[in-house]
């Protein structure tokens, strides 16, 4: 097989693989703008009168508030926790170092049901009502994740001579961390907050044993399709959900792309 003949062949079986990935999304996005109540193909008449009722359901943004507070909140404790994670393995020996990076990762690494079911049964095991406060702290657990693995990864591409250097100038550790070792994480830090709210943001198997009475806008969707109810404001909220998590993915990448050039 010639080397053209191998490169469309491969561009074809990657297009294949995308197509099969994203139309049936793109059908979803393309059916929120449909003005018909009842879903049907082709689409005879468009209108934006879905977006109006959506925006009007007040159930609708509950569901969107309560989704926006516990991506917020995870991602800022998830950034604290992960951040200090990496820094502290980032000093163990390597053994050590990959033992906790992958007891670390399971949460991520499991099929979300799983860390639903094991998190349901810890906080009903202790007495722990469902609450806000449940569903962000199960958040944290697999956003964590993604902030630890960014920053370990950025901690071991950066020479200690650099901290080594302050140091013999006179910086106290705490200075030299602050000053020299926090701006360089700076990057890798950032792009990891913006994957870890968007993955925060859609997640709907774990907040479906952790949630209690709070409803997200996941949780929401779910409800709706399973009864069959509002199928148009389903629509729209899908449109919604996949819009706020592209953003902050598309932006991440591109921080993560110009952390690894700059290095």
């Amino acid at each position: 097989m010639s080397e053209t003949v191998r490169t469309w062949v491969l561009w074809a079986a990657a297009m294949a693989v995308l197509a099969f990935l994203l139309l049936p999304l793109l059908v979803v996005l393309v059916y929120a703008f449909d003005a018909a109540s009842v879903q049907v193909w082709p689409i005879r008449a468009f209108s934006l009168k879905w977006f109006a009722a959506t925006w009007a359901d007040e159930e609708v943004r509950g569901a969107l508030t309560a989704s926006l507070e516990v991506a917020g909140l995870a991602t800022l404790f998830a950034t604290v926790l992960g951040t200090l994670s990496a820094l502290g393995m980032n000093g163990l020996s390597p053994r050590a170092t990959q033992a906790g990076s992958f007891l670390l990762t399971l949460p991520i690494a499991l099929p979300g049901v799983l860390t639903g079911i094991a998190m349901n049964s810890f906080f009903t095991a202790c007495g722990i009502p469902f609450t806000l406060v449940t569903l962000v702290i199960a958040h944290t657990t697999f956003c964590m994740v993604i902030i630890h693995n960014n920053v370990i990864a950025r901690l071991r591409r950066l020479p200690p001579s650099l901290a080594e250097a302050a140091q013999d100038m006179g910086a106290t550790p705490l200075r030299s961390f602050g000053t020299i070792t926090l701006p360089l994480l700076a990057g890798s830090i950032v792009s990891g907050m913006l994957l870890a709210f968007a993955l925060s943001f859609d997640e709907v198997i774990v907040s479906t044993f952790t949630a209690g009475s709070e409803t997200t806008l996941p949780l929401w969707i779910f409800g709706a399709i399973r009864l069959g109810q509002h199928m148009p404001e389903v629509n729209v909220v899908v449109f919604a959900v996949i819009a706020v998590t592209l953003v902050p993915i598309i932006i991440g990448q591109k921080l993560a792309g110009d952390v690894s050039r700059e290095h």
